[in-house]
This record gives C-alpha cells, structure tokens and sequence, in this order.
C-alpha cells in the first residue's frame, strides 16, 4: 500500500518520481549505471570541464582575469549555440551557461581570480547537508533516484536492508561532497588559484562518476541466491 497522498500536494511516489526524472541518471543493459550517458554523453563531459580548464589556462597564462572570464564564457556560450542550432536539448548547456555566468560575476565583482570557484563551495556544501539530512529522514535521496531507475518505486523503504543500502549509496554521495571541501576549502584560504583550479576539474565530473557508480554498486538489490539480480528484459 503506498504511502497517502499529503493535502494539497503531491504524493511520496510522486516526488520521487520527479527526483528521479530530473537526475538525468541513466541504467545500462547489464544492470550497471550508464555513467557517461548520465553525465550527458562526451559533449556533456565537455561542456563540464571546458569552460573551467579554459579558465584555468588563460588565467595561468596571462596572470589577468578578464580574458579568463570572457574565455571560459565564450566557451559555455558556444556550447549552448551549438545545441540550439542543432535543436538538441539545451538543458544541461544553459545551466552550464548560467553557472559561468555566476562564478565570472562572483569573480569580476572581487577581483580575485580564485573567487571564480566560490559558488561551487555552497552547492557543495548545499548538497551534502540535503543528502545528509535526506538519510536523518528516512527518505535517502539515492534511494529514490535509483529505486525509480530500478523499477523499485519506493517499495525500497519496506524493507530493512533496502533502506540502509540506500543510505549507504547517499553517504558515499555526501562523502564526495565533503571531500571536495576539505581538500579545496585550504587551497582557496591559501590563494593556490592553480591548485585550485586544478582540483576542481579533478574532482568534478570524474570523481562524480565514482561516486556515482561506487554507490550504484553497493545499492544494488541483491537476490535470494546472494547473487546480484539482473535488470528485467
């Protein structure tokens, strides 16, 4: 029996199924998450880490921070122009977009060249306490993406060890976030704009796909025999 529906508002399934939705998180035949179609395919990988390693470059170069701002927003903005002309979704080149858009403002508004990445520590730090306090909820945020992309609804919460799976896979995802913190935040307070820069990339998508995938795995629904269960044909 599913869980009622809260007045005036949609129901538990309903929320999930539109977290679900919205995370562009992607399962492949054999059972295991499609990472790189999930993070939008290797023109999503690219529309990630170009405008920022364009950043990193110019500023590297040239010490001068406007060229390195202009640079990595003509880089969004070209990926965005792309996929309009082609009438390819722009969801994920726009939102780049924006998110250059802001982390430039942030910058040019201060001066500093290391402000560029201020706006990444409170999403992260945004992220974490949400998935954190998804878990304290009883509602891990993994487990209701990966329940909808399993077929598992969330049917998931019934069960014991389903729901501590899924919270597991949510710790991992908030142990990413920190992570990122810890190593970043010093590297920021200490002016490394290279380091920094660097770490970011690093630490971006690829650790993403990690941690995504780490958390796919030890979520995964396990049958009567132990065995992994395999995805319905």
């Amino acid at each position: 029996m599913s869980e009622p529906t809260p007045p005036g508002g949609p129901s538990p399934e309903e929320l999930a199924r539109r977290v679900a939705a919205s995370s562009g998180i992607h399962r492949s035949e054999d059972g295991q998450v499609d990472v790189l179609k999930t993070v939008g395919g290797v023109r999503g990988l690219l529309e990630s880490l170009l405008p920022g390693l364009v950043f990193l470059v110019v500023f590297t170069a040239t010490q001068a921070l406007n060229p390195a701002l202009i640079g990595s927003l003509v880089v969004a903005a070209v990926f965005t122009a792309v996929r309009l002309a082609q009438r390819t979704p722009v969801t994920q080149a726009l939102a780049g977009l924006v998110g250059v858009a802001i982390c430039a403002l942030v910058s040019r508004s201060t001066g500093e060249a290391k402000d560029y990445y201020v706006v990444g520590f409170y999403t992260n730090a945004a992220y974490g306490l949400a998935m954190g306090l998804s878990v304290a909820l009883r509602w891990p945020l993994m487990g209701l993406v990966f329940g909808f992309v399993r077929g598992e609804g969330v049917e998931w919460r019934k069960d014991r060890l389903r729901l501590r799976a899924y919270a597991l896979a949510t710790w991992i995802l908030v142990g990413m976030f920190a992570f990122r913190l810890a190593v970043q935040l010093p590297l920021y307070y200490a002016d490394q704009v290279g380091a920094l820069g660097a770490a970011r990339l690093v630490m971006g998508v690829p650790l993403y796909a990690m941690a995504l995938w780490i958390a796919w795995s030890v979520s995964r629904p396990v049958a009567a025999d132990g065995r992994p269960e395999r995805p319905a044909r």
